[in-house]
């Protein structure tokens, strides 16, 4: 937001030079010494000016001289002169707010004489001491442009759009002047969608050969209604007179936020916040409205360290007597895709069984692996308070129950210890609950699983794999054509093959992929499969490489199931690499190989490579002076594009606001460096996992800004977001998505191909983000 602030119109090219050494928008002592060095008098105005400015703000305000005048507020008023301009309209009821006391007391010494009624207030806009509802307009020029800087988040803005809606009169309007880039919008249009009419408009600008940022006027007006209402704009986008970016990203917000509200207004099922809740868009929340279930997202904002997804479900009719008026299940993550805890009928026997008139199902993912139970209950228990029905005047406790981690068996397998990951378990698992599909498939089998589980993390699985005996995975055939044999030769035979699979060893089954997001990875390759038809059509092979290792359970279902597929993994950690060899049964061939280095310097030199065409060869299974570990054999270093790029790496570094991948994976620079190294038609995947909604934004809005095509799969279970890049000019069309699904499955190999139906699936649930 800064850099961009310091493009704009200003009184003196010397402001704008010291703007630049402003830094922080967000500190007091930063504004204190700007207004300090630039002295008394020298107004200096955020975007446009007051002719741009007078029409558009007194069509919005109305008469200066109804009667009682109007109560205007302007937070983070700064030096401008816009209220000066706008008292001398008529206009004299105005309180100026901001949380320098050197700007301040200059604004009063100058005005107190000429415009005595005008007021000016030194105040924190994120925390202002005013009554609910003392003013009809809120004016902000630039104040939540300056809050919202984006490594610093929603919280500041948040808080402002806050103190915004409580200061407001009902019939009052908020007219917020912004260059409304995406992450400002992000916020201002979803904080303002239940009770308020919205509506955009662009201000005109001053003439000039060039197109720059233009100013844009949110206006929000306090309706106090449950309706929601699409955002109007009264400008063409065409003929927007601006930075071709900014013009798109304006429109795409729109668009974005109008769906949004399509799917409130048509009963789609949408995650409430519970500020939406507060707003009445479920009805009055103290009272049960027996048979009511919506799902909603808890925290992640504000003091709350995590975001939780939710499900509130108040009990149906006749289903007391009630232990509890109102109560929390919470879910953990290796259970919530389970039936019980996934589907609405199973939900609904949990609610019988819990005996709670509201039942609050919070259900953990990934990013609540590095807290305790207690840590977790104590975040959630203020949200959960303002979810009780019934006044909370009565001082009755909440309880929180859960459910088991859904483990019936475990043993541990190995442990070691990495100098990059830290300690390592690898264990083996039997569940009280598996997929219903794995139980069709292997019916008698009391099913096993390997887990890889980094204990950096606090128990994070970070790979995780089905074992089966040798042989087993044909079982299904076996037990076919043993239904065809006499009930005398089918008991004998029922018995000999009792007795093989208990004499067999269990191995990784390298057929079925256990994690749901590497099942969306796969389905993501439906973007491209005209294209991998044809290369694997004439025998040619499809180069894919993959940076994370992890246990090699992805590499290993590309070898096996797509074995047109020629795959170089790409691991900073040799333990990875053992581990994977002696517990998950990698191996590689000339088809399959791994590079012990750092994954963003080996895809900078692919490119390299891909660029000079020149070859570096490896010989054997050393460790060679680039640290990479080759396949057995003679192979060759990276030397032509690449036509899939997986990252699938995890963080060690939680500031960043991302589980996966690292920060530097998703970097501009990177990201250019990843579209020259891939060939034409080109697929670039990235596993991101974040709790934070801007954090998200940032790497979505990034990604677009490089790719000509991106799309998305949610994953419902998880928290899981996997992004698609195409370089590519055309892409598959909307209405072409179950064609291509079914030209992937062809292509993959299953030895069951009942499990190719999880990627079907998937694949039906990517959607287009450009």
């Amino acid at each position: 937001m800064g850099k961009k602030k310091k493009n704009q119109s200003s009184s003196s090219s010397s402001a704008t030079d010291l703007l630049q050494t402003l830094g922080d928008f967000t500190s007091k002592e930063n504004w204190d010494k700007f207004f300090t060095i630039r002295g008394t008098g020298d107004s200096f105005e955020w975007y446009a000016e007051w002719p741009q400015l007078r029409d558009p703000l007194i069509s919005l305000i109305g008469a200066p001289t109804s009667s009682p005048p109007p109560q205007i507020l302007v937070p983070g008023c700064g030096n401008s002169r816009l209220s000066e301009h706008l008292y001398d309209a008529g206009f004299h009821g105005i309180t100026n707010v901001d949380f320098s006391k050197v700007v301040i007391s200059d604004m009063l010494r100058l005005n107190v004489r000429d415009r005595p009624d005008m007021r000016w207030r030194v105040m924190d806009m994120t925390s202002m001491q005013f009554m609910d509802e003392t003013f009809d307009v809120v004016l902000d020029k630039g104040g939540l442009d300056a809050l919202m800087e984006p490594e610093l988040g929603h919280k500041l803005g948040n808080q402002y759009l806050s103190e915004v809606k409580r200061l407001l009169k009902s019939g009052g309007k908020f007219a917020c002047l912004t260059l409304a880039e995406s992450h400002v919008l992000g916020l201002l249009f979803p904080k303002f969608r239940f009770g308020w009419k919205m509506s955009v408009h662009a201000i005109p600008q001053k003439s000039s050969s060039e197109p720059s940022l233009q100013t844009f006027m949110v206006v929000a007006d306090k309706e106090n209604s449950s309706v929601v209402l699409q955002v109007t704009s009264s400008f063409d986008h065409s003929s927007l007179d601006c930075n071709k970016n900014q013009a798109f990203g304006i429109h795409e917000a729109l668009e974005s936020e109008n769906q949004t509200r399509r799917e409130y207004s048509n009963g789609s099922d949408i995650l409430y916040s519970l500020e939406d809740l507060q707003l009445g868009a479920k009805g009055d929340l103290k009272n049960l409205s027996p048979g009511c279930r919506f799902e909603l997202i808890l925290g992640g904002e504000g003091d709350f360290c995590f975001s939780y997804r939710a499900v509130l479900l108040d009990a149906r009719e006749n289903s007391g007597p009630f232990m509890y008026n109102c109560g929390v299940f919470i879910v953990p993550k290796m259970r919530a895709h389970e039936w019980l805890f996934s589907s609405e009928e199973g939900q609904w026997l949990v609610v019988e069984s819990s005996k709670a008139a509201r039942l609050i199902m919070v259900l953990l993912d990934t990013s609540h692996a590095s807290a305790s139970m207690d840590e977790i209950q104590k975040d959630l228990s203020p949200l959960v308070k303002q979810l009780a029905p019934g006044k909370d005047d009565q001082g009755a406790q909440i309880p929180f129950m859960m459910a088991g981690d859904g483990i019936k068996h475990r043993n541990v397998v190995h442990q070691a210890t990495s100098s990059l990951t830290g300690p390592i378990i690898v264990e083996d698992v039997v569940y009280e609950n598996v997929d219903p599909e794995l139980s069709r498939i292997w019916p008698s089998e009391d099913l096993k699983f390997r887990r890889l589980v980094f204990q950096r993390t606090q128990g994070l699985v970070q790979s995780e794999a089905l074992l089966m005996r040798d042989g087993s995975s044909h079982r299904t055939d076996v037990e076919t054509e043993r239904k065809k044999a006499s009930s005398s030769s089918k008991s004998k035979r029922k018995g000999t093959q009792r007795r093989s699979d208990d004499s067999g060893k269990l191995k990784v089954y390298h057929g079925y992929l256990a994690s749901s997001y590497h099942m969306g990875i796969i389905s993501g390759f439906t973007l491209i499969s005209s294209y991998l038809e044809s290369v694997a059509s004439v025998g040619k092979s499809v180069k894919a490489v993959v940076i994370g290792l992890g246990a090699g359970l992805l590499p290993m279902f590309l070898h096996e199931c797509m074995p047109f597929v020629g795959i170089e993994a790409v691991e900073l950690d040799l333990t990875m690499l053992n581990l994977a060899e002696d517990y998950f049964g990698f191996t590689q061939d000339k088809s399959l190989k791994v590079h012990i280095t750092d994954g963003i310097k080996f895809v900078r030199e692919m490119k390299s490579s891909s660029a000079t065409d020149e070859m570096s060869v490896v010989h054997g299974n050393e460790i060679t002076s680039n640290n990479t570990r080759p396949c057995n054999g003679n192979c060759t270093a990276p030397n032509a594009r690449v036509d899939i790029l997986i990252i699938d790496v995890d963080s060690p570094d939680s500031s960043s606001g991302m589980t996966c991948p690292a920060a530097d994976f998703v970097e501009g620079s990177f990201l250019l460096t990843v579209k020259d190294a891939l060939s034409e038609q080109g697929l670039f995947i990235v596993n991101l996992v974040s709790r934070s909604q801007a954090t998200k934004d940032m790497v979505i809005s990034r990604m677009k800004m490089v790719f000509n095509h991106l799309f998305c799969l949610q994953l419902e279970e998880d928290v899981n977001l996997v992004l698609f890049g195409l370089s590519s000019e055309s892409c598959i069309k909307d209405n072409s998505f179950p064609e291509a699904a079914v030209q992937l499955g062809k292509l993959v190999k299953f030895q069951h191909p009942e499990i190719s139906q999880s990627i079907m699936d998937a694949a039906k649930k990517i959607r287009c983000l450009k």
